[in-house]
């Protein structure tokens, strides 16, 4: 799909604040109301827009220890990569799981409330899952930059 300027400054203007108005992003776009929810919905219909979600602030819920555990499985078979990855899903702390080439098959972002929950995690949990050969943990020191927003 391809996009104007507008749908751009639209699709940024969304990201920033999906809960603007369609008239105060009419007015930022100097459109009409109803051309910019025509947009917004061609936009939607088409998938370009996948969901709209409220961000939480890790500190404010107490589950600001962040671990990124790269994990290597103990073969390489469609059914182990399969079952690995529909029980992975199934973990609430895992925000993100990525399948990646290089030394480790996959990488995990980890949210829990401290260390001693990222240790209950990981061995009541994590390492439950069948064909993990080896995993290996790192910690967030300080979050540099953390954005959801796609530039366009």
């Amino acid at each position: 799909m391809m996009f104007d300027e507008i749908d751009n400054k639209l699709l940024h203007l969304l990201q920033d604040d999906s809960k603007q108005t369609n008239k105060a992003l009419s007015n930022k776009l100097n459109l009409s109301v109803t051309a910019v929810y025509e947009r917004i919905k061609k936009l939607e219909n088409n998938g370009v827009i996948s969901k709209y979600v409220a961000l939480i602030d890790k500190k404010k819920v107490e589950k600001d220890f962040v671990a990124f555990c790269h994990i290597k499985l103990s073969q390489h078979s469609q059914d182990y990569v399969v079952k690995f990855e529909r029980e992975v899903r199934k973990l609430d702390e895992v925000l993100e799981c990525y399948h990646l080439s290089g030394d480790y098959d996959y990488l995990l972002k980890v949210l829990v409330k401290d260390m001693k929950a990222f240790r209950a995690f990981m061995v009541e949990k994590l390492t439950t899952i069948n064909h993990i050969g080896s995993t290996r943990s790192m910690f967030m020191i300080n979050e540099v930059k953390h954005t959801t927003a796609i530039a366009l």
